[in-house]
């Protein structure tokens, strides 16, 4: 193949109309393998720079490729569709934070680090969102289970990998002088602080 203006219509055409991530062996199959990945990835890029004006984007996450609003215009298409960004407890929200961040890392750990129990719920929550899973059992009497999170939260969050979280320096400090705001609170303020700095 090698009519290149075919090729990109076409990958364009099932990354604008795919429902879940793209990725590259989906793309190769499409076009039977006769076309190589880094030739894939090099249109996949022009696609991307094409768009930088328009009101979507293409973003390469940990598991592949996707089409997206970009972030800017949002509230409008919440109004379009009546639909509300999904809430989660803070709870639920410092739960994720730690495992993030400290991964692997068993329930008991996570529990020390909060100062309080963790409900079964907001665990089986993280799971049900896919946003976690189990990689192990950690050596100590009754093998906990060592958390962690996945490929499907790092898609979710619009990043490729753990390193492009911003540093948050201290969790234990963050949970012991933030408490009348969540940890994402916390997590954003430290975001923002880096960003003044740069």
């Amino acid at each position: 193949m090698n009519n290149f203006s075919h090729i990109k219509k076409v990958i364009e055409a099932c990354l604008l109309t795919a429902n879940d991530i793209i990725d590259l062996e989906q793309l190769a199959i499409v076009f039977e393998h006769q076309i190589s990945n880094n030739k894939l990835k090099e249109i996949i890029e022009e696609i991307s720079v094409d768009y930088n004006e328009k009101g979507i984007e293409l973003l390469k996450l940990a598991s592949g490729y996707r089409f997206r609003s970009k972030p800017e215009y949002q509230s409008y298409i919440n109004k379009l569709y009546s639909t509300k960004p999904a809430r989660y407890s803070r709870a639920v929200m410092e739960t994720l934070s730690i495992i993030a961040y400290r991964q692997p890392v068993t329930r008991g750990e996570i529990e020390n680090l909060r100062g309080v129990a963790i409900n079964s719920n907001i665990i089986q929550t993280l799971f049900e969102r896919g946003w976690i899973e189990i990689v192990g059992h950690k050596q100590l009497p009754g093998k906990p289970e060592l958390l962690a999170t996945t490929s499907r939260f790092l898609d979710d969050l619009g990043i490729q990998s753990l390193e492009e979280l911003p540093p948050l320096p201290n969790l234990q400090d963050a949970f012991k002088n933030n408490t009348d705001h969540d940890l994402i609170e916390e997590y954003d303020h430290q975001k923002d602080k880096n960003n003044d700095t740069k």
